[in-house]
């Protein structure tokens, strides 16, 4: 009898051990972006041009509708871009552009351009002062019609050669999102 007493014992211990040392996980919950917004606006005045990338369905479903501009030639523009989508099991959409920027030292924008003559500079850092890309100037050259590729990496290599130049190729991280917008320069 005392050996059975002394297990239930036993075991109540080890439960209440075990209990008391299971730490909660807190899991960083994944996004699924469903909207970028470029806003592209002329430093010496005019009106804005927008970029869009809506996917309400995310991943897989149906085609996403992308929403390209006409731009002037030689004509630098101040560019923000806006970030939303759903945090997973969530049914409401976020503002995602809010966490992209809380974890800034995590995320970098990188732009390219094919069949333009266009240039990207930031214009904003992290705490490290290395660029995030969220907001950036965009700068045209002559005529042209072709597309920019946006695209935001999650953890980049942020000091890779090149990388706080723009250049994708060193960068490895994982893409949060990629879009590519038709551009006219006219």
């Amino acid at each position: 009898m005392k050996s059975i007493k002394f297990l239930y014992l036993l075991a109540f211990g080890l439960f209440i051990f075990a209990s008391c040392n299971d730490d909660p996980v807190i899991e960083n919950q994944e996004e699924v972006i469903t909207d970028l917004v470029v806003t592209l606006t002329p430093t010496d005045g005019g009106d804005s041009k927008t970029l869009i990338f809506n996917d309400d369905d995310g991943d897989g479903g149906n085609a996403p509708s992308i929403v390209g501009t006409s731009l002037a030639p030689n004509t630098t523009y101040d560019a923000v871009i806006v970030v939303s989508g759903f945090e997973e099991g969530e049914d409401e959409k976020e503002d995602i552009t809010i966490e992209i920027l809380a974890e800034a030292d995590e995320h970098q924008f990188f732009f390219q351009a094919t069949g333009l003559s266009i240039d990207f500079e930031y214009a904003d850092t992290d705490s490290a002062n290395r660029p995030i890309g969220q907001q950036f100037r965009l700068i045209t050259r002559e005529a042209g019609s072709g597309t920019v590729l946006v695209t935001l990496l999650h953890e980049p290599t942020k000091d890779a050669a090149g990388v706080a130049d723009g250049d994708i190729t060193n960068a490895a991280g994982e893409t949060d999102v990629a879009v590519t917008f038709p551009v006219t320069v006219e």
